[in-house]
This record gives structure tokens, C-alpha cells and sequence, in this order.
């Protein structure tokens, strides 16, 4: 597969799962604001600041609350991370790519830029919750075409990678949310406000129902336990870079639990640190230190991933000077 191609696809699912994470990572505050009958502009900070996003929002909006939080992370066409921006980033890769990928992904992912688009003319807090489930819906809808009449070939795998590493970052970030919005002090540790936060932050990740069924009772040490250890809830980060290595090995043909070049050895690394820790050791050095760590880690197994197979090597003739050309990778991983 052409390198050109293979980095269209990766980053079409990447943008894809970007936009219906980001729609999660609003409703962790929406919900709260339910649960708890009240609402203030410092809550909406934090989630601008835990997407790295923070310089670019003060330059153009200046002050934290609900509407301009909500707009610079939702139809903002400026800020390269929002759900606009996102669904167009992956409306272009998959026109790019239409030969590769199904008619009818490429035209769910055409629909989905245009309904978000046409939402954006409007405020839409309106109703608020219900943009958001429908971003996370149609994102699910373009998942589901993919895996199921898409060919489990090189391409898949690739959309397959951008996707789940998407996914393990911003499952790391609702946590982070966590840490700087809903951290309570000690004397509320276990009350019922603390349970309601983490119940909060386990629906936004669409694993409120599966966490109780496998842990019952919730407690931030076994939430944190779920969501980034569990090995088989599929949204969990050992869970992703698991099914990520899986596809990276199926790419390049080398057997598992060993590397043939960066890729796979960054990645292979991650995964294995997670394998071999446990939540107490997470939680003893603090989740917000380990969230920072682990997406320096993951940046940089993308960036070998783009390396490997996206990044256009040099041609050096037989004793000739080299002429360097490189691909640009992907906004705002």
C-alpha cells in the first residue's frame, strides 16, 4: 500500500474517533451539571486546558464560561480539535482515499461533516446533550460500516491503529478531567458527591453498565482500574494499544512480542508497561502524573508509526547528494 494512502485512512478514522471523543469528553461536564443542579464558568475551564488548547482559546475568546467553551470545542473552524474541524480534517483524507475505503463509508462520513456543519449555524445549547449523542452515534454508525463490509486488509489495520490510538489518549484525558475538575478534597473522598463524579466520568466513556457488572460498587481506585487496565472493555488503554499492536504486527508480518523497527518497539513498550502495573502503583504516584507520561509515550509511538510507514524516505542514488521529502503528519495529535 502506497504510503500516501495508508496515512489518509489512518488519520480519516483518527479524526473520526477525535470528534465523537471530544463530544465524550463535553458530556463528563453536562452530566455533572445535571447530577449536581449547578453549574460555574471555572468548571469549563479545565476542559479547554486538558485538551493543551488553552493559548489558542484565550487568544480568541478571553474568558472561560459555558458558551465559549462550549463553541471554541464544538464549531470553532479555528481550533484545529474541534468537532468541526475534525469531521472536515476526515471528510478530506476519506475523499482523498474514496477508491480504498466503501461508497458508503465515504458517504456516512460526508453526511456526519455536513449535519455538524449545519448544527454550527445555530448556538446549540439548545439541547446541548442531544448534538452530543448524535456525534457520538454517527461516529459509531461510521465504525460499524468499516469493520463490517470493509475489507480486513492493510488499510483496515491502518484505520484500525489511528482509531485505537485515538481512543487510549482521550480515554486518559476524561480521567484527566477527573483530576482537575472533580478532585475533591479529602473530606469528601466516598461521599456521595465524589460516587456521583466518577459515575459521571464512567458514562461519558459508555462504561457505567459494563464497569458495574465486572466491579459493582464504585470507588476512583477501581474506575481508574477499568478504564485504563481492564483488558477486555474496549474503550480501557491497555485494551487499545493491545488490539493496536495486533494490527501493526498484521501490517508488517513480524511475530508478536518482538520489533523490527521503531513502530513497533515504542508501541510494543507501552503496551507492556501496562500489562506489567497495577492501579495501586497508577494511584500511589498520582493519575494525573501518569496521564502526562503516558501521552508523552503515546505521542511518540505515533510519531514512529508515522516514521515507518507514513514519512517519505529519501531516493540516494549511487553517489549522489540525498534530497530530503517529507509528509506533514496529522493536526493535533
Amino acid at each position: 500500500m502506497l504510503s500516501r494512502v495508508a496515512d489518509h485512512v489512518f488519520w480519516m478514522s483518527r479524526y473520526l474517533e477525535r470528534a465523537e471523543s471530544v463530544a465524550r469528553f463535553i458530556d463528563v461536564n453536562l452530566n455533572l451539571t445535571l447530577d449536581l443542579g449547578e453549574e460555574m464558568d471555572q468548571q469549563w475551564a479545565p476542559l479547554v486546558y486538558t485538551t493543551g488548547d488553552q493559548d489558542l482559546f484565550l487568544e480568541r475568546y478571553k474568558t472561560f464560561n459555558r458558551e465559549n467553551v462550549w463553541t471554541f470545542l464544538t464549531f470553532d473552524a479555528e481550533n484545529p480539535n474541534s468537532i468541526l474541524s475534525c469531521l472536515k480534517f476526515a471528510r478530506e483524507n476519506a475523499r482523498t482515499i474514496r477508491e480504498v475505503i466503501p461508497s458508503v463509508l465515504w458517504e456516512e462520513v460526508n453526511k456526519f461533516y455536513l449535519l455538524v456543519r449545519g448544527a454550527a449555524t445555530g448556538s446549540g445549547l439548545d439541547n446541548p446533550a442531544a448534538f452530543l449523542d448524535e456525534v457520538k452515534l454517527r461516529s459509531n454508525l461510521a465504525t460499524g460500516i468499516q469493520d463490517a463490509i470493509m475489507t480486513h486488509g492493510e488499510a483496515w489495520h491502518f484505520a484500525r491503529i489511528g482509531q485505537l490510538l485515538e481512543r487510549a489518549d482521550k480515554t486518559s484525558r476524561i480521567l484527566d478531567v477527573k483530576y482537575f475538575i472533580l478532585l475533591p478534597s479529602v473530606a469528601e473522598v466516598g461521599t456521595p458527591l465524589d460516587v456521583i463524579q466518577w459515575a459521571a466520568l464512567l458514562r461519558s466513556a459508555s462504561a457505567l453498565e459494563m464497569y458495574r457488572r465486572a466491579r459493582g460498587r464504585i470507588s476512583p481506585d477501581h474506575v481508574a482500574d477499568f478504564l485504563i487496565l481492564d483488558p477486555e472493555f474496549p474503550r480501557s488503554i491497555r485494551s487499545c494499544l493491545t488490539r493496536a499492536e495486533l494490527s501493526l504486527h498484521a501490517i508488517s508480518g513480524t511475530a508478536l512480542n518482538t520489533f523490527r523497527n521503531k513502530a513497533e518497539q515504542r508501541l510494543g513498550m507501552l503496551r507492556a508497561e501496562l500489562d506489567y502495573t497495577h492501579i495501586s502503583e497508577i494511584m500511589a504516584s498520582g493519575l494525573h502524573e501518569f496521564v502526562d507520561r503516558f501521552q508523552t509515550s503515546l505521542n511518540d509511538a505515533g510519531e514512529a508509526i508515522f516514521q515507518t510507514f507514513f514519512d517519505i524516505a529519501p531516493i540516494t542514488p549511487p553517489q549522489t547528494a540525498s534530497q530530503t521529502q517529507t509528509q506533514t503528519q496529522g493536526k493535533g495529535q
